[in-house]
């Protein structure tokens, strides 16, 4: 009896220094109260509690998980084990009505961390229901102050802002909120399409813009090459008409010097055997009646007044010509 007595007192102290042992992982801590009264914490690595005076205090945690079929859903477990590192809660959509009464569902996540463990454990009945619960009641009163439109394109400031009020208010609970984002916002679906027709018509108007921009730039661009075009053609009608009479000045000269010296050199055949004016003038009378009596349809040949006078100018010429 004294050997089982003995062996069972063993065993018994066995269990009992086994029951004592307690191993916390990294990232995580431990509660110990002795006799119902906060006591210390353990942290990780080896650690010894005294069985049935000490034991651990336990939080409780919201767990949710995902079903096979994509679904989701949660359940409320009493842990002994606070989890030190940065959890990710999504938390479900809510309705939230905006400034201007619009109805929109918003889904948010919010990224938290526990660092007082103590007092996560003895400032808040059920931390994750609190910050779900402090999370949905504030992004009500911040989309609340915002109609519909600016609530579409103000995440990031909702998301600030939450932050900063979700960090003020858990900040006595020993929990940090790091970030919050919003995944979506998901108006009604009148509101979708009315939503979706707008903005078909502000493309369709912008496109109308576009289009008519195009066309004015390119009758502006067709207009000034029309009027370059014009005052290059301008210029060179001028530049072509100032040479032409260049040219004929140049040859009304050449044909005037030629005539100065073909009448210097007829006067100067004539000195002393004659008149030259007279046989000037008669050149010209009979180059004259050249001109007069050339025509297609002239049938009259006439003698002009005078006709003797010239007659007499071309004998003497005649006869001037034969003495030489």
């Amino acid at each position: 009896m004294g050997l089982i007595f003995s062996l069972a007192l063993v065993i018994l102290l066995v269990v009992y220094l086994m029951k004592g042992i307690y191993i916390v992982k990294q990232a995580e801590a431990v509660i110990v109260e002795r006799l119902g009264k906060f006591d210390r914490m353990l942290y990780p690595g080896l650690n010894y509690i005294i069985p049935f005076i000490e034991n651990t205090r336990g939080i409780t945690w919201k767990i949710t998980h995902k079903s096979l079929d994509g679904s989701t859903y949660s359940y409320v477990k009493e842990i002994d084990r606070i989890d030190l590192r940065e959890t990710v809660y999504d938390f479900p959509r809510q309705n939230v009505i905006t400034k201007d009464n619009v109805t929109i569902s918003i889904n948010a996540l919010i990224y938290f961390q526990i660092v007082e463990p103590k007092s996560a454990v003895y400032e808040i009945t059920n931390l994750s229901d609190a910050i779900e619960k402090l999370t949905q009641t504030s992004l009500r009163n911040l989309v609340g102050k915002m109609d519909l439109d600016e609530s579409l394109v103000s995440r990031d400031h909702i998301n600030k802002e939450l932050r900063m009020v979700l960090d003020d208010a858990t900040n006595k609970w020993g929990v940090k909120v790091n970030r919050v984002e919003l995944q979506d916002i998901i108006p009604p679906k009148d509101i979708q399409a009315s939503m979706e027709k707008q903005m078909k018509a502000e493309r369709d108007r912008r496109a109308t813009i576009l289009e008519a921009e195009g066309l004015k730039t390119a009758a502006i661009l067709k207009a000034e090459g029309e009027k370059e075009a014009a005052i290059n053609m301008a210029e060179g009608e001028k530049q072509a008409a100032i040479l032409r009479a260049d040219g004929v000045a140049q040859a009304r000269i050449l044909e005037a010097e030629g005539e100065k010296e073909a009448i210097r050199k007829i006067i100067d055949a004539l000195q002393g055997n004659g008149q030259p004016d007279k046989y000037l003038i008669a050149m010209k009378y009979l180059e004259s009646l050249e001109s007069i009596t050339s025509g297609k349809d002239n049938k009259v040949v006439y003698m002009p007044y005078e006709a003797t006078g010239i007659l007499s100018s071309i004998d003497g010429i005649k006869q001037m010509l034969s003495k030489n």
